[in-house]
């Protein structure tokens, strides 16, 4: 036991060292977390993995708090109004002034790019693994390989090009150049393909808390959606759709909770009790909001008699002025247990994405299907949508109503469809083509002679 004990506290400690400097200045520690030491049986290298799960919950893209995409996409749409002070970090984001020099926009690449790097040392130490068995290393290597899928998805969507990193060289990753679009969409195909051969069907823990084949079946539905690969997205869409694993939910308060049977992936909390950063940062009691709350551009689109407008929002109101709140989860703070944990992958998004891929592709009624399920849940009659075009519409909006709030799907469909410069001058001013990719950090180009910036920075 006590064996066992230092072996976890030396992967701890080796992945602390990795997320000191900037990812491409990291020269490997003389302990490499690539070693044998670390990979040399399971319960290391499933601490190493814990940890990666631990980052991306607490920092990044995917943290739900007030500096991950949940808000800053959604200030940076039409999803969220910015109540708190002009700070350098997100008042910039809200009001589209964004400078390369953002202290925000480097944690973001800086803390994007050491998940990854762990991710990478994960596969890394799995291949080079005498110790581990072969269902083991497929276990750990397909749960690193989703990770790196989907942590280079979040920068590709708001960097554009990026460097998509493989290695844990740094020599390498040092003078990495920025990726077309269209190749960083194939690694990142490539990547969860592999994921999909070599993670069980069945969960490895308890709550949904480690990605299955499932998981990444998911989200490579989500990427071949964005790839414009319509029967590669509908067919992935269905082998999670079709998984006895999961079961939809009736009861539209029961979505978001920790035992949610609609639920594909989720964090754990960080400790016993604790809920979920969403909560604590959207929920608020009295007005006005102190940091973000929902626009009544949002508020108001809703169609009078969706159930998600008055189950998924809370108003608040001082008796002159009402403000909006996500109400998805209910829970501000701690509960004994735990209640609710923060979801990245659920099954709603599946039928939207089979909706969407099978209505581009003209089957209608399939695609009707799919899309009546979302607003039968919402307390909606049946889609009037007669035509192909009047369907992808349909599917649009009603993502918009299901998917608010939950890691920038607002930006990322508006991005894809073209529809950026046509619907945020409407809610935002300072609003610039050249705003739909955020800029490289300053210090990025600086150390990398071959990062260029973004066009309008």
């Amino acid at each position: 036991m006590k064996n066992l004990k230092n072996k976890i506290l030396l992967v701890f400690a080796l992945i602390t060292l990795l997320g000191c400097d900037d990812f491409v200045t990291v020269e490997e520690p003389y302990f490499q977390l690539t070693g044998s030491t670390v990979f040399a049986d399971k319960s290391t290298a499933n601490a190493a993995m814990v940890d990666i799960y631990s980052k991306l919950r607490d920092g990044g893209l995917l943290y739900g708090s007030t500096s991950g995409s949940s808000a800053t996409l959604g200030m940076y749409t039409d999803e969220l109004v910015y109540y708190g002070a002009n700070d350098a970090n997100f008042f910039p984001m809200y009001s589209n002034a964004l400078l390369s020099t953002s202290p925000l926009l480097s944690q973001f690449w800086n803390t994007s790019y050491h998940q990854i790097y762990s991710a990478n040392a994960v596969i890394e130490g799995c291949q080079n693994s005498t110790g581990l068995t072969t269902a083991e290393k497929n276990q750990f290597i397909g749960e690193a390989l989703f990770v790196r899928a989907l942590v280079h998805s979040y920068l590709v969507s708001v960097y554009g090009a990026i460097p998509y990193i493989k290695t844990t060289d740094y020599t390498l990753n040092s003078v990495q150049s920025r990726m077309p679009i269209s190749d960083v969409y194939e690694h990142i195909i490539s990547d969860l393909e592999t994921a999909v051969t070599l993670l069980p069907d069945a969960y490895i823990s308890a709550e949904r808390v480690r990605p299955n084949r499932s998981a990444a079946s998911a989200l490579l539905a989500r990427i071949y959606l964005y790839d414009e690969r319509w029967v590669e997205a509908a067919n992935a869409a269905s082998a999670v759709i079709n998984n006895a694993l999961y079961v939809w939910e009736d009861d539209i308060d029961a979505v978001f909770l920790k035992n949610s049977t609609a639920t594909i992936w989720q964090f754990s909390p960080k400790l016993t009790g604790n809920n979920t950063n969403e909560g604590a940062l959207f929920i608020f009691q009295t007005g006005p909001p102190t940091t973000v709350g929902l626009s009544t551009t949002l508020y108001t689109s809703f169609e009078p008699n969706d159930l998600r407008k008055t189950h998924w929002i809370a108003a608040v109101t001082n008796g002159t002025s009402t403000w909006y709140h996500a109400h998805k989860y209910k829970r501000k703070t701690n509960t004994t247990p735990s209640q609710e944990y923060s979801i990245v992958l659920r099954l709603s998004e599946q039928y939207l994405i089979r909706a969407e891929a099978r209505a581009r592709q003209g089957e209608l009624s399939s695609a009707k299907e799919d899309l009546n399920k979302i607003r039968q849940l919402a307390g909606l009659p049946n889609t009037t949508a007669l035509t192909a075009v009047a369907l992808v519409d349909a599917v649009l909006e009603e993502r918009q109503h299901e998917l608010f709030t939950e890691f920038g799907h607002r930006f990322i469909d508006l991005k894809r469809t073209g529809s950026l410069d046509a619907v945020l001058p409407l809610t935002k001013s300072g609003w610039n083509s050249t705003d739909q990719y955020w800029p490289l950090p300053e210090n990025e180009l600086l150390i990398n002679p071959n990062l260029t910036q973004n066009p309008g920075y």
